[in-house]
């Protein structure tokens, strides 16, 4: 099964800690509570977008965190908590479920929510879209944001690709394989691109900074039309007439599965970079693009208050 959200962790998780009756850590609720939904290894290593952190973990992490809030769970020490009398009141309530909605009825957790979505300085009213600021783990939250700002850019960055001239396609593409690590310096990537121009290959560029083998590069810089087989085929065959067997096929469109089944099949290696991926990567290596604005998300140094203890 998937990755339950953490709400629906909440319940089995007090339950759990319930159970336990004494103290219990984040980390033998999550083994408990893995083994109780059937989670499979797959699940267990799904991470969040940027891949840091277990989505399991930061469920589960989040749930305790929520219901600490609420006066269910209380800390009692770093990364150990225990069941509350309040928390066992609730359960001896039989609720079906435990979520952000129920939680609302005690004044710490709406105090809570209530700092948490104001930070314009006015405290006096609760959050808008309160639902909203629920529905996922703020870490969820920060990264979906992201994604989603990440995903308006490449694609305003891929309307920007296929309006510039096919030589500033070229200029663009040398830069961002050379800040891949490709081509050696700047300028002899610049001399190297652009210098076939005929039999179905753009440029030549260099494998790594000494030349010890070469990349053959295609670039076509198409609107909607997508790139088939005969094309690649082309490109294939250039490189066989070369005795080559690296290249690169880089459009600002995409490639149809007869083109990416045909590149399967073939002994030589070549790299397909469809318009998704090329605006990816040109994000990822800072080509076209500048930073607005940075975000650090900072945690507790526990190893600062050592000594306090």
């Amino acid at each position: 099964m998937a990755v339950p959200d953490y709400q629906s962790l909440m319940l089995p998780l007090l339950q759990f800690a319930a159970e336990k009756g004494t103290e219990t850590s984040t980390n033998e609720a999550m083994e408990v509570l893995a083994k109780e939904m059937s989670l499979s290894d797959e699940d267990l290593k799904e991470t969040l977008p940027s891949g840091i952190q277990s989505t399991f973990v930061n469920r589960v992490g989040w749930a305790s965190t929520y219901m600490k809030k609420a006066g269910l769970l209380e800390a009692t020490r770093r990364g150990f908590y225990q069941i509350t009398d309040r928390g066992r009141d609730l359960l001896n309530k039989q609720p079906k479920t435990i979520n952000a909605k129920l939680l609302k009825q005690y004044p710490e957790f709406l105090e809570f929510i209530r700092l948490k979505g104001t930070r314009d300085g006015n405290k006096t009213t609760e959050p808008k879209r309160t639902s909203d600021f629920l529905a996922v783990t703020p870490s969820e939250a920060l990264e979906s944001a992201y994604e989603n700002l990440r995903d308006e850019l490449a694609g305003e960055l891929l309307g920007r690709l296929k309006k510039i001239s096919p030589f500033f396609f070229e200029r663009i593409v040398v830069e961002l394989l050379v800040k891949m690590g490709y081509g050696g310096s700047r300028i002899d990537a610049g001399k190297a691109i652009g210098r076939c121009g005929d039999g179905g290959v753009d440029g030549i560029i260099k494998e790594d900074k000494l030349g010890l083998d070469v990349v053959y590069i295609q670039a076509k810089r198409w609107d909607n039309n997508p790139v088939g087989r005969p094309d690649v085929m082309q490109f294939a065959g250039a490189l066989q007439a070369q005795r080559a067997t690296k290249g690169i096929f880089i459009t600002t469109s995409r490639f149809t599965d007869d083109a990416r089944s045909y590149v399967s099949q073939i002994g030589s290696r070549i790299v397909l970079i469809d318009g998704e991926q090329l605006t990816n990567l040109m994000i990822e290596h800072d080509v076209g693009v500048s930073t607005v604005s940075l975000y650090p998300v900072k945690k507790v140094d526990s190893d600062y208050f050592e000594d306090s203890i």
